[in-house]
């Protein structure tokens, strides 16, 4: 019988752009680069409700775009700079799929995708 491996996410973001990292199987050890995402331009809009509404829309898109890169996961760890990290884990307890999900945090500058890998390979070591 094969023991259980848990399906491991990295993430680094801030307000505007997220760097997600985990392994493309499983079973394998690497940790590898899924996908840069940036979050969509919000144009100017001169009713403040309407503008503020078109902003909480614009953080859920970009948040469900992350999610979808991550399927089935059991431990996140997401870093980055700002309040955005406790928005997405917040985003993720309330959907019904991540409920589940370990979740942790920490903060940190930007990192590049070499520095990132080895942050997340650490962290989950």
């Amino acid at each position: 019988m094969t023991p259980y491996k848990k399906k491991q996410f990295g993430i680094w973001m801030d307000q505007y752009n997220a760097t997600v990292v985990g392994r493309t199987d499983p079973d394998s050890a690497e940790l590898v680069i899924l996908g840069h995402l940036r979050k969509p331009h919000v144009s100017g809009n001169s009713n403040e409700n309407a503008a503020n509404n078109q902003a909480v829309a614009s953080s859920q898109k970009f948040f469900k775009e992350i999610a979808a890169i991550m399927p089935n996961v059991d431990e996140v760890h997401v870093t980055g700079t700002g309040q955005v990290q406790e928005q997405f884990i917040r985003f993720l307890a309330r959907t019904p799929q991540y409920r589940n999900t370990t979740t942790s945090e920490s903060t940190s500058e930007r990192m590049t995708d070499a520095e990132l890998l080895a942050f997340i390979s650490a962290h989950f070591n």
